[in-house]
């Protein structure tokens, strides 16, 4: 079964962050992403929410807002979408995620669509 793991943390985090930390945190990303390998079938790091727009329709109009949708602490920064035997296999991967040290990793499970609604 296919689950996404989404990762949440401060965006402003990685700014006050000396580059030694930042190296450092990208071998640890590097690390999660060989040890599965295998499982992984998509993962990307998402630009801030500062370049983010908002699209809703109501009534008919479509409105956009520049952000995100919601006023948090933690911002999705990225996301890993892998394949896992079960919930507990997706959770014991999510918690190897390094942002999960200081952020947080939402772990869900993904509901295949039929290709001819835009599914694989």
């Amino acid at each position: 079964m296919q689950y996404l793991l989404m990762i949440y943390n401060e965006e402003e985090m990685f700014a006050t962050v000396g580059k030694e930390e930042q190296e450092a945190l990208y071998k640890q990303y590097a690390a999660f992403g060989a040890e599965f390998r295998g499982s992984i079938q998509g993962a990307n790091r998402l630009q801030p929410t500062s370049v983010a727009t908002t699209v809703r329709v109501r009534d008919g109009k479509m409105l956009t807002v520049d952000g995100p949708f919601a006023e948090t602490k933690e911002q999705l920064g990225g996301y890993y979408l892998v394949e896992a035997a079960n919930l507990d296999e997706a959770v014991a991967m999510a918690a190897k995620i390094p942002a999960a040290w200081h952020g947080s990793i939402e772990v869900r499970p993904i509901w295949a669509m039929p290709a001819a609604q835009g599914g694989n």
